[in-house]
This record gives C-alpha cells, structure tokens and sequence, in this order.
C-alpha cells in the first residue's frame, strides 16, 4: 500500500463554523487516521495518514470545509508517517 502522512493548515473562517467535526467525520468515511485541532491563530491543523488517493481526496475537501466555512489557503507539508489508530478531534 502506499500510505503517506500530511500536515495541513487550512485558514479563513474555519473555526466555529463546524470545521473540526466535518474534518474528523470526512476522514474517518475515507479511512483516514489522524487528528484535526484548532491552532491558537484561527487556523485548523490537519494531520492526516493513509493511503495517497485516500489523502488526496481529503485535501481536496480542506479547500471547502463545511458550508458555514470560508477557507482562503491550506497550507500541505509532507511528515513522516506517523501510526495513528482512528482520527481524532482535539
């Protein structure tokens, strides 16, 4: 299999408007394993680990969230794989 991990910062409106918890339930349908929390900022940072298509579609969503949610940039960074069970919400 072809798994990676990434670290997203995704900005704009994206806190208070549902991000986290429509992140957590996106992933957790794709079986993505990670963890999504708010950062001091305003922005939401994003660890995701599993297979590349299954990551790539889930990047593809950062860029538009929930519908209260208005995303001006995600940011990816490329980690090393990191051995999450499930994907959580902090």
């Amino acid at each position: 299999m072809d798994h990676h991990c990434i670290k997203a910062t995704v900005n704009g409106r994206v806190q208070g408007v549902g991000y986290r918890h429509a992140v957590s339930k996106r992933a957790r349908e794709a079986n993505v394993a990670g963890h999504v929390s708010n950062l001091a900022d305003g922005s939401v940072e994003v660890i995701a680990c599993g297979e590349q298509e299954k990551i790539d579609r889930l990047i593809e969503w950062l860029w538009h969230g929930p519908p209260a949610a208005q995303v001006t940039h995600v940011q990816i960074e490329e980690i090393a794989w990191c051995e999450y069970t499930n994907f959580t919400t902090g």
